[in-house]
């Protein structure tokens, strides 16, 4: 990674989009291609990447914040074009909900498969410090290794932001039995949890963050805790009491149903793009590892695997 970063501004004066063989047809609108971007890593890399993939078309395009949850009513109601980065687990009630109102559409699916749990360091179960992981259940006899000084003598699973998944980690805790012994904190961003596991790590001390996969972190290690196996109808808003996991998922795109008649030379590059977890990893990395920005982040992919994505285009 190092001496891909040192090399990346060689490799970006020499990549230049338009050189990309094929220019858009003249059927796309001139209009931008709205991308939206959120609040972890390679979800904004990859913003980036396909922005420069349809870029390289002769595209406009244009980045906005957008709220991960609400984003579909945005690509329904035509403010944003598209999402690249649709977690079945996290977002797939809100995607299928817009799809039921009208006007957004499933773009296809990504070659990734997906996971999204709580879980804990490789040192954790290397070290035995709570024996018996990583099934849930050595949970309830270990709560003082994974206490913290605001957690008030119990153990602290520390969460993504609050807006990605509600209470269902409060509400797993209290349908496994464990809420007695273990509290959530909401971490403010994915750069919140990154920085927790790299100080548990240097103190060599036990923690319980929310984390997925593809990410980064598969490159160091990092093991799920393995919960009663997830089933329709198990958590709490689907009337269920909670105690169970995360499915293993899809990464899906979407887009707003209009943009296959607006520009139907992007919106067919769109379709055919499936990046792999190996894919989604390397874009991460180049920002929690190498600390590139988002931008620089998605030109220096787009520069090194010329080969993974210009068959998108042709």
């Amino acid at each position: 990674m190092k001496n891909f970063k040192q090399n990346f501004v060689a490799a970006a004066l020499s990549f230049t989009l338009a050189s990309v063989s094929g220019q858009v047809s003249a059927e796309d609108s001139s209009k931008p291609i709205v991308i939206p971007t959120h609040n972890w890593s390679s979800q904004v890399v990859m913003a980036y990447v396909i922005g420069g993939i349809f870029e390289s078309m002769g595209n406009n395009v244009e980045y906005v914040p957008a709220d991960t949850q609400a984003v579909y009513e945005a690509i329904r109601n035509g403010d944003v074009t598209i999402s690249h980065e649709v977690w079945q687990s996290t977002f797939g009630a809100s995607f299928y909900n817009a799809m039921d109102k009208g006007g957004i559409i499933d773009a296809g699916t990504h070659a990734a498969l997906t996971l999204e749990e709580m879980g804990v360091p490789q040192y954790v179960i290397d070290d035995n410090l709570c024996p018996g992981l990583p099934n849930w259940e050595a949970l309830a006899n270990c709560q003082e290794v994974f206490a913290t000084a605001d957690s008030g003598g119990k153990g602290r699973w520390l969460e993504g932001p609050q807006s990605w998944h509600g209470d269902q980690m409060p509400e797993r805790l209290a349908g496994l039995g464990l809420d007695d012994k273990y509290m959530v904190k909401f971490a403010g961003s994915a750069d919140a949890l990154w920085a927790e596991l790299a100080s548990a790590k240097k103190e060599g001390r036990g923690v319980i963050t929310f984390n997925w996969t593809p990410n980064f972190t598969d490159a160091e290690g990092f093991v799920f805790i393995e919960f009663p196996e997830y089933f329709d109808g198990c958590r709490v808003g689907d009337g269920g009491d909670g105690a169970c996991g995360s499915p293993k998922g899809w990464l899906k795109k979407a887009a707003n149903y209009k943009f296959p008649k607006t520009h139907p030379a992007a919106y067919k590059a769109f379709s055919k793009i499936s990046f792999t977890s190996t894919d989604i990893g390397q874009m991460a990395a180049l920002v929690d590892i190498d600390k590139m920005s988002h931008e620089d982040a998605g030109k220096a992919w787009l520069a090194a695997h010329e080969d993974v994505w210009k068959p998108f285009v042709e």
